[in-house]
């Protein structure tokens, strides 16, 4: 039988397209032929399409090649192609602002899971304009902006160093100090985040790709957000009569955290009459502001596996049995119940301090439970599509 998916396109167009030969196969009537073209054609049109995205630049690591990255549109592979040693730095930001997105949902039903392999890097859960979907959009630019940031100062880009804005004398609460060190170039960083990740939503000019777009540059301020002042004191027994000072970036793990308080509160937002903008869902709450997450649709539970909607479900999950939180297992497994598990651990114990300079501990094993999520009783709650 004939098949066609999400990514068949080409190979299942309408009768006369250049992409397929209108020929028949052998033993094939023209009127069968018709009507594979016109099932292939409706399930086209009824069938979401998960787009790949830049993220799997990720996976690709050092075997960057601008032409066998899916998904990008012809801004993004023109800048990849004349700014290889930047592609490789967003590719190693990726993976940072990944593991960042798995530690702040690592308890929660969406851990932020990846899929191997896949272009799409979360597969179909993105598809639905959810909080899930906002927070991914803005952590995954603030990455960018982080990784290009970092670069830049480290003089690993041919494009970008220090902040040369960052000369001379300044002062502050403190008094004057004079500019020197290395003060980061988010400048550098936030403009080309913009331009190669936006490039992408202004092709379509939607109203997901408008949230996109303002979940991006929610992301790119949050880094921004977290520069902080760095000093060296000269003097007489360092007594600050003098300061040389830069501009540096915090942990990235602030902007996890202060974009992980942003999906606590983002809004649910509507298009606006003449399609520029959003409008609040629910007039008893306040309105947008441009530093807040916005997204469409609520969110599934994420308790079952859904094939249709991008869900893993929580079969198999790790839970706390004292928690009363996201990670109790109460909440993480649904109501379902879970299931125990005795093991032994390794740990150090006994540690004592021996002079000089070493500290010593001994391997003790210890018995431990570990309680894990039950699946569905009903079989075929594993498999929904």
């Amino acid at each position: 039988p004939a098949t066609c998916g999400p990514i068949s396109v080409q190979r299942c167009a309408l009768p006369g397209a250049t992409s397929l030969s209108s020929r028949s196969s052998p033993g094939q009537s023209p009127g069968a032929t018709s009507r594979i073209y016109c099932a292939c054609l409706l399930l086209l049109l009824v069938t979401p399409r998960v787009e790949s995205s830049w993220w799997y630049i990720g996976a690709l690591g050092a075997r960057v090649i601008c032409d066998n990255i899916p998904g990008l549109v012809n801004k993004q592979r023109q800048l990849c192609q004349r700014h290889p040693d930047i592609m490789q730095a967003i590719g190693e930001g990726t993976k940072e602002w990944i593991r960042e997105c798995q530690h702040q949902f690592r308890h929660h039903r969406w851990n932020c899971s990846t899929l191997d392999r896949d272009h799409t890097v979360f597969g179909r859960v993105l598809l639905r304009s959810s909080r899930e979907a906002a927070f991914v959009y803005a952590i995954s630019s603030a990455g960018v902006v982080y990784a290009l940031t970092r670069a830049c100062s480290q003089g690993e880009l041919k494009t970008c160093n220090c902040d040369p804005d960052k000369r001379g004398r300044f002062s502050d609460e403190r008094g004057e100090f004079d500019w020197g060190g290395c003060s980061d170039n988010i400048s550098y960083g936030i403009k080309f985040a913009k331009a190669f990740i936006d490039a992408k939503e202004k092709t379509a000019w939607d109203a997901r790709a408008l949230m996109n777009l303002h979940n991006n540059r929610c992301g790119r301020t949050a880094v921004k957000r977290f520069m902080k002042l760095e000093c060296k004191c000269h003097g007489v027994s360092g007594s600050c009569t003098l300061r040389t000072c830069w501009m540096a970036m915090s942990d990235f793990r602030k902007t996890g955290d202060y974009l992980r308080r942003k999906y606590n509160g983002a809004i649910e937002v509507t298009m606006n009459q003449d399609g520029t903008g959003f409008a609040v869902a629910n007039k008893a709450f306040r309105k947008a502001t441009k530093n807040d997450l916005v997204y469409f649709e609520n969110s599934p539970d994420y308790c079952l596996q859904d094939k249709a909607a991008g869900s893993l479900g929580t079969a198999g999950r790790v839970c706390n049995k004292t928690s009363r939180g996201t990670d109790g297992c109460e909440v993480m497994c649904c109501g379902r119940g879970y299931d125990t598990m005795r093991v032994k651990q390794i740990t150090k114990c006994e540690c004592k301090f021996k002079w000089c300079c070493a500290v010593e501990c001994k391997d003790c094993e210890e018995a431990v439970d570990i309680h894990t999520c039950k699946a569905p009783k009903r079989a075929e709650w594993l498999d929904q599509t």
